[in-house]
């Protein structure tokens, strides 16, 4: 127990440990669910029901006709569908036959998805019909032989379908022709109706799964999942939350894509071990959608991330009480972090527990939880679920733990960790590592404190990666394709935050000579290459960008995003750089900190101020990494020199060297407007430290500079 406090708060009825697991996959718990009850539903889709007895057959006639075609064990089958009934069928499907499937995120650009099809290298595709375009475009350019195409009507409701047919099926794309050799989904079944399933053995130890991570080193890659995985995933969870839901009589609503490892590797077997009906969502962006299927299926579990959780806070017919939300029992989140304000009111709409959790790919669901029943601590991700370890060590040092609250690397250990990577395996050793005996770690690339009750607080991510909307974006991705425009000469993005979607990208362009462009012009260009939430949010221009001492391009402000919440936060870690004897300027606050064991401590924090809105924030921008005092209402971006220069001779500084806050008052003290509406000379001793006059160095700052 005193290495392993989190387990004195698991609930009464959680098992500390759940060894041995079940040498089984998720075929045999289909294989008895539609033995013992057949005609209990195991999808819910649109109004029409698939039985467990429906989905086991389907998927038997699948497995035939992917042997038929030539797929055999070990092959990869890619998966380019949206949450519908035919993503359960081809993938069982593809798992009888002994196959490996890739699910891929149906929103890829051509050059997204060539990338992605010659990194898993299928052979066989199956896709909705509005990507067969796409898909037919790069196949000449990839190991892809076999395609099957599906419309999203085949499982819809008769009288559904029919409408669907006569209004939406041509103006929504989804009417198409296929090529030469090309197949359809249902032609496929109605083929071997009579052709026996494949006697193929498939052992808990065989791969089941390739899924698309950026990773923890920023270097796409696939990871392996095998099918023993899934099965510790989903009783790891069952015992987490059987305290709030009922066998065969909740719903779990799936809103999550099943491209994504929180849907594919935790809800999917959670609802086949439970089990429980699963309501699928094809694309939650519908809110309206969304919120009629929530009105038809009443769900009792439901999972999203942040940003799904506050549209519907805000949709108007939440606002107004016209969606009933109280079946709602139990919600999960993940992905991106939780805010409180988000969980207190999402908890008061509909009287359910809202928890927050954290895994990675590449720790294929081996999650840290808040408890269902017990404390839940705001702002941390909760515990180590059963038989996950969790170790915090020092980011350069692994072999040395932290000790409690201090801040390091944290490093995930369990039975569903990962084994290898499916096409990149040079990388797995950057990301999986022994450290002594037990078997290997994973290292997450994310900065992590534990405190003396074993609660697990994420302080920051050790790697450059942002998270919008719970999706990885990488920048150099984004960068490369600016960088491939006409009139672009280089490119810098980095992460700012947002309020709806937790970060956004955020790009620095320099245009080369004579060539123009407009930001909407690039974001445009972007659009057309990248998935829609990697598009950059917002693009500025620079005549040039900082670089390091090697020539590698530093995006200006990178470090903005870096805003720790003393709350949660007690210091920084400082290593690898230098202190500066004489800062450029004073950095005025109500916080004191201080350097002790290479890192910048916070000391105090004023009574007098809000500590909803103060933060300690700590910047890299390229020249250095500076902590200053900052309250949000006063938040100005600008020239910080020629913004001095001009405060000090009492002219206005121009409308874009600086954002102001909200507040009016504040507006006019840094404009320089009195109340009477005239001009004067800002007071330069308010606003961010690049903002200010030089003066001596002061007791409550601490500056450093990147050791080159």
């Amino acid at each position: 127990m005193a290495d392993k406090p989190w387990l004195a708060q698991y609930d009464a009825d959680v098992p500390r440990s759940l060894q041995p697991y079940p040498d089984k996959t998720l075929l045999d718990y289909l294989s008895a669910l539609a033995r013992d009850h057949a005609s209990k539903p195991a999808l819910l889709f649109k109004g029409a029901e698939v039985s467990y007895a429906q989905l086991h057959r389907e998927s038997d006639l699948f497995a035939a006709a992917l042997a038929a075609i030539g797929v055999k064990k070990g092959d990869r089958v890619a998966l380019i569908l949206p949450n519908c009934p035919q993503f359960f069928v081809a993938e069982f499907g593809a798992w009888k036959v002994g196959a490996i499937i890739c699910p891929i995120n149906p929103t890829y650009t051509e050059r997204e998805l060539e990338n992605a099809l010659k990194a898993n290298g299928a052979a066989t595709v199956v896709t909705l019909t509005p990507f067969y375009d796409h898909l037919k475009e790069v196949q000449p350019r990839t190991a892809v032989r076999n395609v099957i195409a599906t419309s999203i009507k085949d499982y819809l409701p008769p009288v559904l379908r029919v409408l669907f047919t006569l209004f939406k099926e041509k103006s929504g794309g989804h009417r198409i022709r296929i090529g030469p050799g090309d197949h359809w989904f249902l032609d496929l079944l109605r083929q071997h109706r009579d052709t026996p399933p494949p006697a193929v053995p498939v052992t808990a130890d065989d791969r089941a799964v390739i899924l698309a991570s950026g990773g923890t080193t920023g270097t796409p890659k696939g990871v392996v999942g095998l099918h023993r995985h899934y099965v510790a995933a989903g009783l790891q969870l069952y015992e987490w939350t059987k305290s709030a839901k009922r066998p065969w009589i909740d719903t779990i609503m799936l809103p999550l894509p099943l491209f994504h490892v929180y849907a594919n590797v935790g809800v999917q077997p959670l609802a086949f071990i439970g089990p429980n009906p699963l309501s699928l969502v094809p694309n939650p962006r519908d809110l309206e959608d969304l919120l009629k299927t929530i009105r038809q299926v009443k769900p009792s579990f439901f999972n999203g991330v942040p940003t799904l959780y506050n549209a519907i806070l805000n949709h108007p017919d939440v606002r107004a009480g016209k969606v009933d939300l109280s079946s709602i029992k139990l919600c999960f989140s993940g992905a991106a972090a939780l805010m409180a304000e988000t969980k207190r009111q999402f908890e008061a709409l509909t009287g359910a527990r809202l928890i927050e959790g954290y895994s990675l790919t590449e720790g294929m669901m081996a999650c840290c939880v808040n408890p269902v029943q017990g404390t839940n601590k705001l702002g941390s991700i909760g515990v180590p679920l059963p038989d996950v370890e969790v170790r915090i060590v020092d980011a350069d040092d692994p072999e040395r733990v932290m000790g409690v609250d201090e801040v390091g690397e944290m490093l995930l250990r369990a039975p569903s960790t990962w084994s290898s990577t499916g096409t990149t395996r040079p990388r797995t050793a950057e990301t999986l590592r022994a450290h002594g005996p037990g078997g290997p770690w994973v290292h997450t690339g994310d900065l992590a404190r534990m405190d003396p009750d074993g609660f697990v607080f994420i302080v920051d991510r050790k790697k450059d990666m942002l998270k919008t909307s719970g999706f990885q974006v990488w920048p150099r991705e984004i960068e490369e394709v600016l960088t491939t425009h006409p009139a672009v000469m280089e490119a810098g993005v980095a992460g700012v935050p947002d309020q709806a979607k937790g970060e956004v990208a955020y790009a620095w362009v320099v245009l080369k000579a004579g060539q123009t462009a407009t930001a909407e012009e690039l974001r445009m260009y972007c659009r057309e290459r990248l998935a829609p939430y990697k598009v950059p949010a917002h693009v500025e221009f620079r005549s040039e960008l900082p670089k390091t001492m090697v020539g590698k391009v530093v995006a200006p402000g990178a470090g903005r995003r870096t805003s720790l919440d003393l709350r949660q936060v007690s210091h920084f870690d400082v290593r690898g750089f230098e202190r500066l004897a004489d800062p450029p300027c004073q950095i005025r606050g109500s916080r004191s900190v201080a350097v002790q064991a290479n890192r910048v401590h916070v000391r105090s924090l004023c009574k007098r101020d809000d500590a909803r809105q103060d933060f300690l924030r700590i910047v890299d921008d390229g020249a250095g990494l500076r902590a200053w005092h900052q309250r949000p209402v006063r938040a100005v971006r600008a020239i910080g020199k020629r913004f001095t220069r001009r405060a000090q001779s009492g002219r206005r500084a121009s409308g874009n060297q600086f954002r102001l806050g909200k507040a009016k008052q504040d507006q006019r003290r840094i404009h320089g407007r009195n109340r009477a509406g005239k001009w004067r000379p800002p007071r330069v001793d308010r606003g961010p430290p690049c903002c200010r006059e030089r003066r001596a160095p002061s007791r409550a700052v601490v500056w450093y500079t990147r050791v080159q």
